[in-house]
């Protein structure tokens, strides 16, 4: 007998805003911890891929391709798509001194 299994979509398990918001914040912690900010990129590509990647660029005034490079593994948006991308998210950052 063996066990059927499926991978796990995070995407799948963001269901509101703040949900969003708590993902972001993990991944902020573990980019600090870490020193390596790819966490977040990878964390807002997820939410984008759940949200839909098409209506979030075009909401946001970033070419779809665009998008999708920038949030890719390899990729290294600017903090201006960055920031765009998390306000059409209804997110917003803050920063607290540590």
């Amino acid at each position: 007998m063996s066990t059927k299994t499926t991978p796990w979509d995070t995407a799948a398990a963001l269901n509101d805003k703040v949900d969003i918001a708590e993902y972001l914040n993990a991944a902020v912690e573990e980019a600090m911890a870490e020193d390596d900010f790819s966490y977040v990129t990878h964390a807002i590509g997820v939410i984008a891929r759940a949200k839909g990647m098409s209506e979030l660029a075009r909401e946001a005034g970033v070419g779809r391709e665009s998008l999708y490079r920038s949030l890719s593994s390899d990729g290294n948006p600017s903090f201006a798509t960055v920031a765009r991308v998390l306000r059409t998210m209804g997110v917003s950052m803050q920063f607290a001194r540590i």
